[in-house]
């Protein structure tokens, strides 16, 4: 129990990903697998090195969960066990960075499709467990998870009601994370790269005739020290602020770095975001 609703860990075999794939979830106190009211779900992408247990342990959201009768699930952050070369010497590319893309250069192409996990699979495999309502769901994530939560957004508008991000990788294609990780899994063709890169697709992002801008909210720490060259925050704020298919908050956060002690200091305003929209 945690805050009267229940944190657990789940396993299931991924078909898109060829191995064994877990998951955290939160099912808060008003959680009712037999109601006819579905619960609205956020999905939490985390960032590199992480797991599915990064989130849940150290953030602090349950008690925000709780309060606003939100479903919280966390997945894990790349294939596990495929035992490619090289897979597990690097701590920015391999296991637990997957980028939440879907690689096309071998053999990253033969699992490493973390993309289509998120928007297909998982989905479903949350819908048809638990009581979760399809059109109430939310997106958010930080670091890479945020590079992840912005670029699924961008190319799914509608599949998510509610989009935020903390300390995204934003423009990876000019980042050394971001280069490392798409030479090794999208190949040296760049034309390819801006498909998978937040500040490229906000470029050219459009609504469907009629719609209304697609709202983000973005936060950033300040004295983040992978800023200047890693994350590049600015250069999507600027793309999106330039395009008006997108509305972006975006908040500074003064004297903050990147890592969970900033994450659970300002965790609450996104949930207060998100709740606005879907609960």
């Amino acid at each position: 129990l945690c805050f009267g609703g229940e944190q657990c860990n789940f396993q299931h075999w991924s078909e898109t990903l060829r191995c064994e794939m877990k998951f955290s979830i939160y099912l808060p106190p008003s959680y009712n697998p037999d109601s006819a009211d579905k619960s609205p779900v956020l999905y939490f992408l985390s960032g590199l090195t992480c797991t599915h247990e990064n989130f849940p342990i150290k953030s602090g959201m349950q008690r925000l969960a709780a309060q606003w009768n939100m479903v919280v699930v966390s997945p894990d952050t790349s294939p596990r066990g495929s035992n490619h070369p090289g897979e597990h010497e690097d701590w920015d590319f391999g296991s637990a960075a997957g980028f939440y893309l879907d690689a096309t250069n071998a053999p990253w192409s033969e699992n490493y499709r973390m993309y289509s996990y998120i928007t297909k699979e998982l989905l479903a495999v949350i819908s048809d467990n638990f009581n979760v309502s399809e059109e109430n769901r939310a997106l958010s994530g930080h670091s890479m998870g945020g590079h992840g939560s912005l670029v699924i957004a961008m190319k799914n508008p509608g599949l998510f009601k509610c989009i935020t991000s903390l300390a995204p990788i934003a423009n990876p294609s000019l980042g050394p994370w971001g280069i490392k990780a798409f030479t090794n899994y999208l190949g040296e063709d760049r034309g390819l790269w801006g498909e998978w890169d937040a500040t490229e697709l906000a470029k050219k992002f459009r609504v469907p005739e009629g719609a209304q801008p697609l709202n983000i909210m973005v936060c950033q720490g300040e004295q983040d020290r992978f800023l200047k060259e890693e994350l590049l925050t600015q250069n999507f704020i600027d793309a999106a602020r330039g395009n008006e298919s997108l509305n972006v908050d975006y908040r500074i956060r003064k004297g903050y770095d990147h890592f969970y002690p900033y994450i659970s200091t300002f965790i609450h305003e996104h949930f207060e975001y998100i709740a606005n929209v879907i609960c």
